[in-house]
């Protein structure tokens, strides 16, 4: 589903914004860091500080209640306008705790952000979106030296 061009801007990008809903519909969009891989889209929930305790943020509330999301990741220069360009996953999200495809993830999401090697983040959830859709617009090649 995902075209090579549009997998290697998404692994150009550090970051993305998530995109849920609960089960009325109301959105909640929120940046993440997040790893390609394959057909499905990996994002770690961290021990970064947070508002709420990890397991009842709103958008994993919002999965739980409405597993529908969209992910959209992109390339902005405020210059040159023939450098913009994005990509955007729709698909189903189901958070994992647990399992081959957890702890895979887990690592991978290590491997990718530095950050995370100082973090503790085995029993938190990762969210893995299965990709069902994907759109993206511009010039993809901008981030890619």
């Amino acid at each position: 589903m995902l075209t090579t061009e549009q997998r290697v801007f998404l692994q150009s990008q550090r970051v993305a914004t998530l995109a849920t809903a609960d089960r009325n519909g109301a959105p909640h969009a929120v940046p993440v860091c997040f790893l390609p891989e394959s057909q499905t889209i990996y994002i770690a929930i961290d021990e970064k500080p947070k508002r709420t305790a990890t397991r009842a943020l709103k958008r994993l509330r919002n999965i739980a209640e409405n597993p529908k999301v969209a992910l959209v990741a992109d390339h902005y220069d405020d210059e040159n306008w023939t450098q913009l360009g994005w990509v955007m996953v729709r698909g189903t999200a189901e958070i994992l705790n647990t399992g081959p495809e957890y702890a895979s993830a887990q690592a991978l999401l290590k491997k990718r952000y530095a950050q995370y090697a100082d973090m503790t983040l085995d029993g938190l959830p990762v969210i893995a979106i299965h990709i069902e859709r994907v759109t993206s617009w511009g010039n993809l090649e901008s981030t890619i030296s």
